[in-house]
């Protein structure tokens, strides 16, 4: 199961490495064609979800590859399952029927849960 962690969690972490390092480095305007939800959003908002993300995408990787406190890694996942959910709804609310990437991104964070579980 480490085998199938690295796979999944690895992938996992390279795609929230890569959206928060936009949300926190782009512009309002850089970041609409791709994220409709910056415009009801507040800047300072969406550049701590970007940093959110990155810090999560550390948490999945460095606990376990460093041995300390390897739990990270299982709640770092958790949190991006509560991420997404929080995420889809607010496609949702904003009348944003595109949440299919929000869909595969939480069934990957929940799988990554299930697979962090069977070592710790």
């Amino acid at each position: 199961m480490t085998v199938a962690y690295w796979i999944v969690a690895g992938i996992l972490a390279a795609l929230y490495l890569y959206g928060g390092a936009l949300k926190t480095v782009r512009s309002r305007e850089g970041l609409r064609p791709m994220m409709a939800w910056v415009d009801s959003t507040p800047t300072p908002a969406v550049r701590a979800v970007g940093v959110v993300e990155m810090l999560g995408a550390a948490g999945l990787v460095l606990p376990p590859l460093t041995g300390v406190a390897p739990w990270l890694a299982l709640a770092a996942a958790v949190g991006f399952v509560v991420l997404q959910i929080g995420a889809t709804g607010v496609h949702l609310r904003l009348g944003d029927r595109r949440v299919a990437l929000n869909l595969a991104l939480l069934a990957t964070a929940a799988l990554t849960v299930g697979l962090a579980t069977t070592w710790l």
